[in-house]
C-alpha cells in the first residue's frame, strides 16, 4: 500500500530529496527550511532553538516590539547580557538568519559575531553551506550535535542534550559514529558528517598554531547512499561473526535504490511519456525505461514496486496523477542539472533523470557510479507483472500484513547470499521470455537435483557464510572502504577463486549443464586481479586499521619509503642521545619512559633530582620520581609527532590511490559477483524442485498453452505444510478451441486460489522454476493481467466500480493474445443487469479477437440433504455450472447466529419461488 503524501508549503523554497518509507512510516521532520514571516529576539548571545527558548522563557524579560512585529525582545541576566534578532526556522532550527533580513539587521548580526566562541563561528558556517543536513563535527575524541539538530539528534538517539554557551548540544563517541548515523538515518535524516582536516602535531608547528582547528564536510549519507567507512562497519559485511559487537547495527535493505522520474506530455498525441532511471550506488545497480503510461499510471506504478526506492527525486512540475501515485515528493531543477549529461544518452527521457542524479550523487561523492558504466540497460525485458499483478498474485508481498512469508519470493528464495537474494528477486519480477534461456536454467536445476556429485555440493558449500561481496566491491570503487573491509572482502573473493581454480578439472569433467559451466568456469579468471592486490597488504595492520603498516613493500611506494626513512632517522637520534643521558646520570641501564602515550620520558627519582641539569624539562612526576626531557628529546620528539601525522595524511592518500587502481579491475570483479548470484539462485531453484510434487515443467512458444495436471497453490501447499490438505485440480488451455475458462461455484469453494496457482505456475515455469504439479507443458506469455478482489481508492477518487473498470481498461488495452488474463468478479461493483453485460462484453472482447471457444467450469460440492446450509466443499474442477452460491453455508462457518440463519433461509426460498415464478410466466 502506498502512504498518503504529506504536503508542506515553504515559501521560495523547495525540496531536494524524498526518502520513501518501506515497512513504516516516519514522519518528515523539515529542520532547514527558512521563512521569512518572524523574527525573534531574545536575550543572550544567540537564538536558541524554539523548545529551549519555552524552556527558558521564565528567565526572560519583555523589552521592546521590533518593526517587522516579531515576538518582544527579552532581557536576562545572562553574563552576556546582549540582545541579538534573529530568524526562526519553519521547525525552530536556531543557525541561520533569513537571507532577507535588513541592512541593519545585518550588520548589528557582524558586530555580535565576537559573542559566538571560534567553534560556534565554524559550526555557522558549515551549517549556512549545508542547511538540509544534521552535522555531526568532530571535536577531539565525540562528534558533537549543535542547535536544532543536537534536539532532533537527542530525541532519534535516546542521548543527553544540554545548552552549552550559545546552542543546544549532545554528542556521541567516535567509534560510535556508525551506529547513530545508521539511525538517523533510517529516520528520514540526511546526515553530514564533519571531520577535523588538521592534526594537533602538525598545527603546532605552523603559523595558525593558536587557531581553532579547521573542518570539513568529509561525507553526508541518506537512506539510498550509506556508502562509505563512516556508516560500513565489517561486522555487518562479514555474516561469520557471531560475537554480537554489531547487534545493535540495522543492516541494510535488499534494495536500496534512488529512483529519478521524468514525464513529457506530447500534447498532440495526447500521450505521456515516463522516463525512468534507478540506481544503487551500494551495489552500482543500473536500470532505466522509457514508456508511454495512462491515466492511472499503472505501468509506472509496476516499475515503482518492483524496484522498490528508498529515495527518489523527481520533477517539480510533477502530475497530479503520479504525485498521488508516489508516496512523498521532492524536486530537481532541470535547468541546474542540464549540463551533466553531456556525455550520456540521448533518449530524451533517461537524460531528464541523468542530470539530476548525476547532480544529487555528486553531492555525496557517488557519481563515479553512472560515469563507469558503458551503457545501461534496460529492466524492464521479459513477462510484464502489472502492478495489480504483483499485488493480486502476492509476488512479492503477501496481503494480510505486506510481510514476504506466503508470497511467491518466498516460495523461490532459498538464497544464501545477500547479492543471490537480490538477484532472486529480480528474476521474480522478470520472468524470462527466451524458451532457451528457460532451458538453460531448468537444466542446470535438474542437474543440481538429480546430481550426486560432490563438486557440487563443494560449489554450495562455498556460498555459505560469505559477505556482502556486492557491496563491498562496490564501496571499494567508491574509494570509501576501510581497510579492514578492503581485506574482508579481498580475502573471501581470493579465496573463493582459489578454491574454484582447484575444482576446474571436476568442474569439466562432472558438470554437464551449459549454465552452470560457463559461470563456475569463468569464476577464476574474473578474480585473477585480486590477488596482486591482496600481497601487497600485511595482514594484521588491515585487519586492524593501522594504515601506517599497511603496505608490506614500500619499494612501489615512494613517498612512503621517504616519510618512513626520515621517522626511523630522527628515532636513530632519540636512542643515540640515550648514551649521552646515561652518563650525565651516571645510569648505565637507564632506559625512556612512556606514560599516558608520552614517550621518551626520562625518569629519575626525587631524591636524585639534583643531579637532572637545569634546563631539562619537567613532564610530569609523582610522589616518587620525576619524568623529563632534554631540550634535545623535546625538539626531535617534536618533530617525531609531525613526521608521524604526516605518515598518517601520506598513508591516506596512497590508500586512496590504492582503491583507484582496485578500480580499474571492478566492472571484472562485480561480474565474477554476478556469476555467484546467479549460482546461489540455481541452488535455491534446485531446493524448491525438492519438494515434493514437483515437476520440470515444458515450456515452448506454442501459444495459447496452458496444460497443468495436478497443480496446486505454492504458497499455500507450503503453507497447510504436513496437513496436506490442498485439493490438486487440472488446467487445459488450448489452441484447440479452448483458451478461455469461465469458473464458477461456491463461495468458499477455492476459485481465487485456483486461478492465482495458474498464474503463478505460469511465473515459476518462466522464472525456470520446477512447478507444483505432476506435468505441466507452457506456452511462452508475454504478460500476466489480473482484475480481482473488491477495494476502492478514496484518495484517488475512485469508486469500487470505477477501480473495477480502470483495471479493466488497462488490461484491455496491453493484452496480446500471448497474455493471461485473469477478470475475477468483473462488474460486481455496480446493479447486476450492468455487471452482467459488462462482464460480457469484455468476455466477449476476449474470445472474438482471438478466434476461440469458452467452456465453463465450476468448483463442485457435496450437499447434504439437499439443504444449501449443510455441504461439504470438493474444491475440484469440474465442467458446468454451479447451481448455487451457497452463501448461507459459509455464513454458518462464521459463525452467524442460528436465528438469523432460519429467516435468512427462509428469506431465500421465497425469493427463489419468486424468481422461478415468474420464469414459468415468461415462457408462456
Amino acid at each position: 500500500m502506498l502512504p498518503e503524501i504529506q504536503f508542506i508549503s515553504i515559501k521560495s523554497f523547495h525540496f531536494q530529496v524524498l526518502l520513501c518509507e518501506t515497512s513504516h512510516y516516519t514522519k518528515f521532520s523539515p529542520f532547514s527550511f527558512i521563512l521569512d514571516t518572524k523574527q525573534t529576539s531574545i536575550c543572550g548571545s544567540a537564538v536558541l532553538c524554539r523548545s529551549t527558548l519555552e524552556k527558558l522563557r521564565g528567565f526572560m524579560c519583555v523589552s521592546e516590539i521590533n518593526a517587522r512585529n516579531a515576538p518582544p525582545q527579552e532581557e536576562t541576566n545572562s553574563p552576556h547580557n546582549i540582545v541579538n534578532n534573529r530568524e526562526i526556522s519553519h521547525n525552530g532550527s536556531s543557525f541561520l538568519p533569513s537571507s532577507d533580513v535588513s541592512d541593519k539587521h545585518t550588520s548589528m548580526k557582524k558586530r555580535l559575531k565576537s559573542v559566538y566562541t571560534p567553534l560556534e563561528q565554524q559550526v555557522l558556517q558549515l551549517k549556512q553551506q549545508h542547511k538540509d543536513a544534521l552535522l555531526a563535527i568532530e571535536c577531539g575524541y565525540k562528534y558533537r550535535f549543535f542547535g536544532d539538530d543536537a534536539e532532533i539528534a537527542a530525541k532519534v538517539l535516546n542521548i543527553f542534550c544540554h545548552l552549552d554557551h550559545n546552542f543546544m548540544t549532545c554528542s556521541i563517541p567516535t567509534h560510535r559514529l556508525f551506529v547513530h548515523v545508521r539511525r538517523l538515518v533510517s529516520h528520514g535524516h540526511k546526515v553530514g558528517v564533519v571531520k577535523q582536516t588538521e592534526t594537533s602535531a602538525i598545527k603546532a608547528s605552523g603559523s595558525n598554531k593558536n587557531a581553532l582547528f579547521s573542518r570539513q564536510l568529509s561525507a553526508l549519507y541518506t537512506k539510498s547512499t550509506l556508502v562509505g567507512e563512516d556508516v560500513n562497519p565489517v561486522c555487518p559485511l562479514n555474516v561469520g561473526v557471531e560475537d554480537g559487537s554489531c547487534g545493535d547495527v540495522g543492516m541494510d535493505p535488499p534494495e536500496s535504490y534512488l529512483l529519478c522520474i521524468s514525464e513529457n506530455w506530447d500534447k498532440l498525441k495526447k500521450q505521456l511519456t515516463v522516463g525512468l532511471l534507478a540506481v544503487q550506488p551500494s551495489t552500482g545497480d543500473i536500470l532505466m525505461d522509457s514508456f508511454t503510461d495512462g491515466a492511472s499510471r499503472s505501468e509506472l506504478e509496476a516499475r515503482v514496486l518492483k524496484i522498490n526506492p528508498v529515495e527518489m527525486l523527481v520533477p517539480s512540475d510533477l502530475s497530479e496523477e503520479t504525485h498521488r501515485l508516489l508516496q512523498r515528493r521532492c524536486v530537481f531543477v532541470y535547468v541546474c542539472a542540464a549540463g551533466c549529461v553531456s556525455l550520456f544518452f540521448t533518449v530524451t527521457p533517461v537524460i531528464c533523470c541523468l542530470g539530476p542524479l548525476i547532480q544529487y550523487l555528486q553531492e555525496f561523492n557517488l557519481e563515479r557510479v553512472l560515469h563507469s558504466f558503458r551503457r545501461l540497460s534496460c529492466e524492464f525485458e521479459g513477462m510484464i507483472l502489472s502492478a495489480a499483478t504483483l499485488r493480486n498474485l502476492e509476488i512479492l508481498n503477501n496481503q494480510t500484513d505486506g510481510g514476504v512469508r506466503g508470497s511467491l519470493l518466498w516460495v523461490l528464495d532459498h538464497t544464501q547470499t545477500p547479492f543471490g537474494k537480490r538477484l532472486m528477486r529480480k528474476w521474480v519480477c522478470q520472468p524470462l521470455t527466451d524458451p532457451l534461456a528457460i532451458a538453460e536454467r531448468q537444466e542446470a536445476v535438474q542437474e543440481i537435483v538429480l546430481s550426486d556429485s560432490l563438486t557440487l555440493t563443494s560449489v554450495r558449500s562455498l556460498l555459505s557464510r560469505l559477505p556482502d561481496l556486492e557491496r563491498g566491491v562496490c564501496s571499494i570503487y567508491h574509494k570509501k572502504s576501510s581497510t579492514q573491509e578492503f581485506y574482508l572482502i579481498s580475502s573471501r573473493l581470493s579465496r573463493l577463486g582459489l578454491e574454484l581454480q582447484m575444482m576446474l578439472p571436476a568442474i569439466q569433467s562432472q558438470i554437464t549443464s551449459t549454465l552452470l559451466r560457463s559461470l563456475l568456469l569463468d569464476i577464476p579468471d574474473l578474480l585473477q586481479p585480486i590477488h596482486k592486490f591482496l600481497k601487497v597488504l600485511n595482514e594484521k595492520a588491515a585487519q586492524s586499521g593501522n594504515k601506517t603498516e599497511l603496505f608490506t613493500d614500500l619499494s612501489g611506494f615512494p613517498v612512503l619509503l621517504e616519510r618512513t626513512e626520515q621517522i626511523q632517522a630522527v628515532l636513530d637520534e632519540i636512542h643515540e642521545h640515550r648514551k649521552d643521558v646515561r652518563l650525565m646520570l651516571k645510569a648505565p641501564t637507564l632506559t625512556y619512559t612512556t606514560v599516558s602515550g608520552l614517550e621518551f620520558l626520562i625518569e629519575v627519582k626525587n631524591s636524585l633530582s639534583s643531579t637532572v641539569p637545569a634546563d631539562w624539562v619537567k613532564i610530569n612526576s609523582t610522589k616518587a620520581v620525576g619524568r623529563y626531557q632534554s631540550p634535545l628529546l623535546v625538539k626531535r620528539y617534536k618533530k617525531l609527532l609531525q613526521l608521524r601525522e604526516q605518515l598518517l595524511l601520506d598513508c591516506q592518500r596512497e590508500w586512496t590511490s590504492f582503491l583507484e587502481q582496485f578500480g580499474e579491475h571492478y566492472h571484472t570483479i562485480k561480474r565474477a559477483i554476478s556469476h555467484l548470484a546467479t549460482v546461489d539462485c540455481l541452488f535455491s531453484l534446485a531446493e524448491v524442485a525438492k519438494q515434493g510434487d514437483y515437476c520440470r515443467p515444458e515450456v515452448c512458444k506454442k501459444q495459447h498453452q496452458i496444460v497443468i495436471h495436478d497443480g496446486k497453490h505454492p504458497a499455500i501447499d507450503l503453507l497447510m505444510g504436513e496437513q496436506n490438505q490442498y485439493v490438486p485440480n487440472h488446467t487445459e488451455l488450448q489452441g484447440n478451441g479452448r483458451t478461455t475458462m469461465i469458473i464458477t461455484g461456491p463461495n468458499m469453494g477455492g476459485k481465487s486460489s485456483y486461478i492465482r496457482q495458474v498464474a503463478l505456475i505460469c511465473v515459476m515455469a518462466q522464472v525456470g522454476s520446477f512447478v507444483p504439479a505432476s506435468e505441466a507443458r507452457l506456452g511462452i506469455l508475454d504478460g500476466i493481467y489480473t482484475r480481482m478482489g473488491a477495494s476502492d481508492n478514496i484518495y484517488k477518487g475512485r469508486s469500487t466500480f470505477m477501480e473495477e473498470l480502470r483495471e479493466a481498461s488497462e488490461i484491455l488495452s496491453h493484452a496480446t493474445e500471448r497474455s493471461l488474463v485473469i477478470l475475477d468478479e468483473l462488474g460486481r461493483g455496480t446493479s447486476t443487469h450492468d455487471g452482467i453485460a459488462i462482464a460480457y462484453a469484455t468476455l466477449e472482447y476476449f474470445i472474438r479477437d482471438v478466434s476461440v471457444d469458452s467452456r465453463v467450469f465450476n468448483l463442485g460440492v457435496v450437499s447434504r440433504d439437499l439443504q444449501p446450509e449443510f455441504i461439504t466443499f470438493l474444491y475440484q474442477l469440474t465442467e458446468g455450472a454451479a447451481e448455487r452460491s451457497y452463501g448461507l453455508n459459509v455464513a454458518r462457518l462464521a459463525n452467524i447466529p442460528h436465528a438469523i440463519l432460519q429467516t435468512a433461509a427462509s428469506k431465500a426460498r421465497e425469493l427463489e419461488m419468486t424468481v422461478d415464478c415468474r420464469r414459468f410466466l415468461c415462457d408462456f
